[in-house]
């Protein structure tokens, strides 16, 4: 498995926690986040990963910045991208389950990073259902 990481300078923390877990999966992880704290601009970092999903070169995408809506609103562009908010494991579980994202953006300010890597592992181990869910899936590109 493939996953492109991108942060901004309130999830550089974050990146390095998420980047240990994944590596001991067995996961190959392309880091295009920031690896300073001073300020950046996200979408600097949130194209690069954005792309990668958006034409397949990596199975998902987690992204981290301060409220993970700056992130999520770039990664939100790409017509193959669907990039879910989450904040808690059940919103996780969620997001993979009903709406089949392949991105996670994760808010850095009102999670801590235990939290984060819970919700990392739930969004890698939740499968999309698919069913229902496959038709209003369909419809979010037009």
């Amino acid at each position: 498995m493939k996953i492109a990481i991108g942060n901004d300078h309130a999830g550089t923390e974050y990146k390095f926690e998420i980047i240990k877990l994944l590596e001991s999966r067995g996961i190959t992880v392309t880091n295009y986040g920031t690896n300073e704290n001073s300020s950046v601009d996200y979408p600097d970092f949130v194209h690069p990963v954005a792309k990668d999903v958006n034409t397949q070169e990596v199975d998902f995408g987690i992204l981290v910045c301060g409220s993970g809506n700056g992130v999520s609103m770039t990664a939100n562009k790409y017509p193959n991208v669907r990039a879910g908010l989450c904040w808690t494991k059940e919103i996780t579980e969620l997001t993979r389950q009903h709406n089949d994202a392949n991105v996670l953006s994760i808010p850095a300010r009102y999670t801590s990073i235990q939290q984060a890597l819970v919700m990392v592992e739930t969004f890698l181990d939740t499968d999309f259902e698919g069913g229902r869910h496959q038709n209003r899936v369909d419809k979010i590109t037009y």
